[in-house]
């Protein structure tokens, strides 16, 4: 407990939180200390839980918006998923973040916890949830530029071309569904690239000085006030229809899609980095059209079944790649 309090103080005590060498494990003996490669395994499988967690996302966004609108969506979610994280901030006693890491956590609260969910909700009002999520298939790309840039990684060329051909599968794949025209919903979703790029590079940076759970917390915490407003703003203009699938949608994008998912993903971030982190979201938007022929019946193009070969095979050579720290 008190270890996680003193993470933003102390780089390693908050890296001693993930499962990687340290010497907190290594006072349980030699054989609990687990080496590099279950440490990269670990965090393989964390991000991959969030990966899995976030496939879910836009299925039951469509859920959700069965019973409540866009905006009042959107705002109680953060509200419901700011609720569960300060619960378990005030138990824990977490500090309140030094002033440097501040400006970052600004950053994923207007990139991942408002940003992407906004704009990709209003663009479900009109586009079906197995083409928003190839068109967000590209997240992996722009994580990727977004983190060289920003935290000064230096990706392979094998890691990159295989990053660009996972891309322009996206692409080809979104054309090809689309039927090479671009909507407003599409806009809606370039847009929500790049903001959500930005606050993964961010939060996965700060993963590394801090437990993952409070840099998903401290986001959260930091937009409950515009989400009041915006809440009390919204609910008298959009009516609200309660149905089953409207409250399971809004319950799994607050709970599971924003805290557990940002939490794990985050925490998978800080051991094997952003960059090849974010390649194994190229499976995303292929378990969402899984989730979607499942759960709302749409029909899956012909061309996924290839698209998901290629795909899977992408990320398998940037995980073998790798990425070069400077």
């Amino acid at each position: 407990m008190r270890d996680e309090n003193s993470a933003t103080e102390s780089p390693t005590i908050a890296v001693a939180t993930a499962p990687v060498p340290s010497e907190a494990g290594a006072s349980r003996g030699s054989r609990d200390a687990p080496g590099p490669l279950p440490a990269g395994r670990g965090g393989t499988l964390l991000a991959l839980l969030g990966v899995v967690s976030f496939s879910l996302t836009f299925p039951s966004t469509a859920w959700g918006l069965e019973s409540f609108g866009p905006w009042s969506l959107v705002t109680l979610r953060t509200l419901l998923a700011a609720t569960i994280a300060g619960g378990f901030m005030l138990a824990a006693r977490v500090r309140v973040p030094e002033r440097q890491h501040r400006a970052g956590l600004a950053v994923v609260a207007c990139g991942v916890v408002v940003g992407f969910p906004l704009l990709t909700t209003l663009a479900l009002q009109t586009s079906t949830t197995s083409h928003a999520a190839v068109v967000v298939g590209l997240l992996p790309l722009t994580t990727a530029v977004f983190s060289s840039v920003r935290t000064g990684s230096r990706p392979s060329r094998a890691f990159w071309a295989a990053a660009l051909a996972g891309a322009a599968v996206v692409i080809t794949f979104t054309v090809l569904q689309s039927g090479g025209g671009l909507s407003t919903g599409d806009l809606y979703l370039f847009a929500a690239l790049l903001v959500c790029a930005a606050g993964y590079t961010e939060g996965g940076r700060l993963a590394k000085v801090m437990p993952g759970w409070q840099v998903t917390g401290w986001a959260l915490l930091l937009t409950v006030p515009l989400a009041v407003v915006g809440a009390a703003v919204a609910l008298p203009h959009e009516p609200v229809r309660w149905t089953a699938h409207g409250v399971t949608g809004l319950v799994w994008v607050a709970v599971a899609s924003t805290f557990f998912g940002l939490y794990v993903w985050y925490r998978g971030m800080a051991e094997i980095g952003v960059a090849r982190a974010s390649q194994l979201q190229l499976a995303q938007p292929l378990l969402t059209l899984i989730w979607s022929f499942l759960l709302l019946g749409e029909e899956i193009a012909p061309a996924a079944p290839v698209a998901a070969v290629a795909v899977l095979v992408c990320i398998a050579v940037t995980q073998r790649a790798g990425a070069r720290r400077s």
